[in-house]
């Protein structure tokens, strides 16, 4: 007979080896900290003059996420599911005060008071 009857046990195995990623890609996280990255981080933060009290946000930038229904059939090579998200190897990391973002809207000039270094002809 071909195969296993017991799914749960390719299940186990799937989840074992997920958690050992996430494992191995925490110690790499810390690991790049140890280099002096968080302490580039206090300086830099304190530097900008934040609070504790701040909002502060952390995103990724530098990702893809594919938007092209390919259907059930397709070159896993090439092509990848519609939502799948991609990171660039140059991908970066975003760290945002949302406290002190400006969102004003800019206003336009008062009549007369636009004056163009080169005048349009």
């Amino acid at each position: 007979m071909l195969g296993s009857l017991d799914p749960e046990e390719r299940v186990m195995a799937e989840e074992k080896a997920q958690e050992e990623n996430h494992l191995a890609a925490k110690r790499k996280a810390i690991a790049v900290c140890n280099q002096g990255v968080v302490q580039e981080l206090y300086d830099v933060i304190s530097k900008l003059g934040w609070d504790c009290y701040d909002n502060v946000t952390v995103e990724i930038g530098g990702t893809q996420v594919s938007g092209i229904d390919v259907g059930e059939e397709y070159n896993k090579k090439w092509q990848s599911p519609i939502g799948t998200r991609k990171y660039n190897k140059d991908a970066f990391i975003i760290i945002k005060n949302q406290d002190r973002r400006d969102l004003t809207k800019s206003e336009p000039f008062a009549e007369g008071e636009f004056k163009p270094q080169h005048p349009y002809k």
